[in-house]
């Protein structure tokens, strides 16, 4: 392949079918749901090395700290971040992605893939790609689908122009696009050979991509060009603009350009893939015992058949007796107990714990923030304890409190504490008092994570009771 290739990576999801693991706050995308790696990070890992140029990631504010950090982990710099200032689907995504490339390579290649997909053999999707690179440069709007393993009705079809004779990667013409089929349909669309499963992933040139939303989607290009134009550079960040950015419509790239455009292709690809859309697809990717168990974590099978045990917790082990088809998964605030028929209802149980307002709809244990994470252990009406790690050179904002005190205990690491004009080092085993309104900061001067127990007492102990004076994170 001699054409260079621009990744974008969509990573601004926020899905709830992989619940309790996956929320609003930590979606699925950032975690290790198989292997040892997270699906963002399995999905730069693929789309680097050589023919590949600095992926471009398109996410949000919530998320960009995470993208940079989990990027960092792995080796790979990322090129451009853009930060969505509201959800608007892939449409808007892609078309801001291009915009931005095109002041400087109108004529790139761009691979949209999203950062939630698994493909185990990362050699043979690379040789789909350069497959499709020549239909790209040539003007073709060029898609890859997936050859169908049964009849799944949770993905939308793409329809070849002929029953697929073989396997080899190759550009091959696009009839079209088909919604989500019922049982039925898509038993039929099996047995056919004419059908493929649409993976979202897509390659083009950037010239052609926005010739395609000039002709079908021009309100798009006018309010994305003025987001694109008047972003701002935050952090090394580049924030689109949210006036111009919110007038866009909330439309998948699908419905706005594929359906309607005629340069169409498809590359097949049979290697292996799974959006992981539900617990059924990561129990059918994980290592399954000789009775179709899988088991993660701290987590033990006696007697099961065809089920899935998993536990996101040390200290808490799963035991399945006697199960068939059930999936359990358990974490510190949650477990998830399910038919495997019914993984794809997952989502119903987010919506009714949201209606009855409990936090484990959508926060996740863990609290990420951009100098590490902190996890609550004990909540009380007047107390709390917390778990605070901080990454090796991070510093929490220069705050104060209006309701709470803090008391610091350093368990691991050294502490750079400042509290009102003293500024000190605390090192393990020892404490310091944060008394209430002072204005103060902890930092982590070393090379190595730092932990700390803080204990929190007051008549009100919200994250919203934080006055920022100063933060190296920009937030407000």
């Amino acid at each position: 392949m001699t054409t260079t290739i621009h990744p974008l990576i969509l990573c601004g999801g926020s899905g709830t079918r992989l619940w309790p693991l996956s929320r609003k706050s930590y979606p699925k995308q950032f975690v290790p749901l198989v292997g040892d790696t997270t699906l963002f990070q399995a999905s730069a890992q693929r789309l680097s090395g050589p023919g590949y140029a600095a992926p471009i990631i398109l996410t949000n504010a919530d998320f960009r700290f995470i993208v940079t950090e989990q990027l960092s982990e792995i080796g790979i710099d990322p090129g451009a971040i853009l930060i969505e200032p509201s959800v608007r689907n892939t449409a808007p995504a892609i078309l801001a992605a291009a915009l931005h490339l095109h002041a400087t390579d109108p004529d790139a290649l761009v691979l949209v893939a999203p950062s939630d997909h698994v493909v185990p053999d990362a050699t043979a999707f690379r040789a789909a790609v350069a497959a499709g690179a020549v239909a790209a440069t040539a003007g073709q709007i060029v898609t890859f689908g997936i050859k169908p393993t049964h009849p799944e009705t949770g993905y939308g079809y793409l329809e070849l122009t002929a029953p697929l004779t073989d396997d080899t990667p190759r550009a091959l013409a696009l009839h079209r696009f088909v919604e989500k089929p019922d049982l039925a349909a898509a038993t039929q669309m099996l047995a056919s050979g004419q059908y493929l499963w649409n993976a979202g992933i897509f390659l083009f040139s950037v010239k052609t991509i926005l010739a395609a939303f000039a002709t079908h989607a021009p309100a798009l290009v006018t309010h994305t060009t003025n987001a694109v134009k008047n972003a701002k550079i935050d952090l090394g960040f580049l924030r689109l603009d949210p006036a111009a950015w919110d007038k866009n419509d909330d439309i998948s790239i699908d419905f706005a350009v594929m359906e309607h455009a005629k340069n169409l292709s498809v590359v097949p690809f049979a290697a292996g893939w799974s959006d992981l859309g539900g617990w059924d697809a990561v129990w059918r990717e994980s290592a399954q015992s000789a009775r179709g168990v899988a088991t993660s974590g701290p987590a033990t099978s006696i007697d099961c058949d065809n089920s899935l045990l998993r536990s996101e917790d040390d200290t808490l082990e799963i035991v399945g007796i006697g199960l068939k088809n059930i999936i359990a998964v358990a974490m510190k605030d949650a477990v998830l107990i399910a038919d495997v028929s019914r993984a794809q209802d997952v989502k119903l149980a987010v919506s009714a714990l949201k209606a009855k307002h409990a936090k484990q709809a959508t926060a996740f244990p863990k609290d990420h923030r951009p100098w590490g994470w902190f996890e609550s252990l004990v909540i009380d009406d007047r107390f709390q304890v917390k778990r605070i790690h901080v990454h090796p050179g991070a510093a929490l904002s220069l705050q104060s409190h209006h309701h709470r005190s803090e008391h610091w205990i350093v368990v691991k690491g050294t502490a750079k504490v400042t509290v009102d004009d003293t500024v000190k080092l605390i090192f393990e085993n020892q404490s310091v008092y944060i008394p209430l309104g002072a204005v103060h900061r902890m930092e982590n001067p070393g090379k190595l994570p730092m932990v700390l127990i803080e204990v929190q007492t007051g008549s009100y102990l919200g994250e919203d009771d934080i006055i920022r004076y100063e933060d190296i994170y920009a937030r407000d």
